[in-house]
């Protein structure tokens, strides 16, 4: 049976996932989560970590960050004892660019099956504009 865990739970639990990984490169954070509805969010900063040449936001940092929150959000909609949630597809519309501040990427799940979660992941900088639109499919496989 999937125990189920509070909002602070879950951020402390994917806060501390974040360890000597690729968010914590990013300086990704997880910062609300609501596992009822399927909604994640998260931020990153925007700095010369997620630069490319031109100084601005490299677009696969973005990408990053998005994959990210909607990996983990498949995560609070399953048991993770028995299974798991795998990327299948992902695809990124960036409309926006950014120098400075901080992104907040907000996973909402639109499709919850048994084999596959669909989440729209909308990314925005500090003034609610919109940087990137992302789709994001996971598949969900049964622990062997």
């Amino acid at each position: 049976m999937k125990t189920v865990l509070t909002k602070e739970e879950i951020l402390a639990r994917f806060n501390k996932a974040c360890s000597n990984t690729l968010m914590e490169t990013l300086g990704i954070v997880y910062v609300d989560a609501n596992p009822v509805i399927g909604t994640l969010v998260a931020t990153m900063p925007v700095n010369s970590r997620v630069y490319q040449p031109m100084q601005i936001l490299h677009g696969g940092a973005t990408v990053a960050l998005a994959e990210s929150v909607g990996s983990a959000a498949s995560l609070m909609l399953i048991d993770p004892d028995t299974e798991l949630a795998v990327g299948a597809e992902i695809s990124a519309n960036h409309v926006k660019s950014a120098r400075t501040g901080q992104l907040t990427a907000t996973a909402t799940c639109v499709h919850q099956g048994k084999s596959s979660h669909l989440f729209h992941i909308r990314v925005e900088n500090e003034q609610k504009e919109l940087i990137s639109m992302v789709k994001l499919l996971n598949f969900i496989k049964q622990r062997k």
